[in-house]
């Protein structure tokens, strides 16, 4: 009999305002590599995890606080054992954004630290885990003011992950393999060179592995083909320049890396969902 999971939360929807969702798992589970336009808290109440964010891979341990930055590429997958029971929150910046009026720039400094992952001390899990249970049953009971009540505890939350020190919260040495730790050289690399060619045979050789070993290990750990990695990071930045630049469409095309227009199309399409001109029409 296959053990089926327990979900104690599920309120919202992860592209949406507000999300929240607590699940427990007892049986294998890897989460495919995904990225979305909403900040992400990942905390994880028992059991162990594999993390790969960006560029970094992590193992998460029970009391770890995990912060995702919007449109970070992550997946999460089995660590040892495949119980685990963790809690993920999503918000948007129309929740809690600049026109907001709890809103300060301080509350979302954690999302663009280098650092994703902070293992709580005892009693910082205690109210982190206080926390989340409000926000669980102002969720589910949904009584007058509920969203005012979750904003005000999003908050509280946020100011409490904005006076962390990296210090204070140190993770121990990390157990994940050799393997991940290599396969997170190679993302970094593709992230500060993704507008170049970077032919297989040249990547696998600056990083000593054969091209199969490195087209199989890279899609074991990040999900990711090498071509489908860069191809997204390029749709992620043609994204950006698309809301916040005046550039031409086919300009922003060459300049991510596409040397075909016809092929940035495409691939924008696909990886997005829509065309780029529709696509800075309904973000600019």
């Amino acid at each position: 009999m296959i053990a089926k999971d327990t979900i104690t939360v599920d309120y919202g929807h992860e592209e949406g305002d507000f999300y929240l969702h607590q699940v427990m798992r007892s049986s294998p589970f890897d989460q495919d590599n995904h990225y979305h336009g909403t900040y992400e808290i990942y905390y994880l109440l028992s059991g162990r995890r594999h993390y790969f964010i960006k560029d970094s891979a992590y193992s998460v341990a029970a009391g770890d606080l995990v912060f995702i930055n919007k449109y970070d590429v992550h997946k999460t997958s089995v660590l040892g054992s495949p119980q685990h029971e963790r809690i993920v929150m999503n918000f948007s910046d129309d929740f809690l954004g600049s026109g907001h009026p709890l809103f300060m720039p301080e509350l979302l400094r954690i999302f663009s630290r280098e650092n994703h992952l902070y293992r709580l001390k005892p009693q910082a899990q205690w109210f982190v885990e206080d926390l989340f249970r409000k926000l669980a049953e102002e969720s589910q009971r949904q009584e007058d003011g509920f969203e005012l009540s979750i904003r005000l505890l999003v908050t509280q939350l946020l100011l409490f992950a904005s006076r962390m020190k990296e210090n204070d919260f140190p993770v121990t040495e990390d157990p994940l393999s050799p393997t991940h730790r290599r396969i997170a050289e190679v993302v970094k690399f593709i992230n500060a060179h993704y507008a170049d060619k970077l032919p297989l045979a040249e990547l696998s050789e600056r990083f000593g592995m054969s091209p199969s070993y490195l087209s199989r290990t890279f899609k074991k750990v990040t999900g990711f083909t090498v071509v489908g990695y860069q191809n997204l990071t390029r749709v992620r930045e043609a994204q950006s320049l698309l809301a916040h630049s005046d550039a031409k469409v086919a300009d922003i095309a060459d300049r991510v890396g596409f040397e075909q227009f016809a092929h940035f199309n495409r691939t924008f399409k696909k990886i997005t969902g829509t065309n780029p001109t529709r696509y800075r029409k309904w973000n600019v």
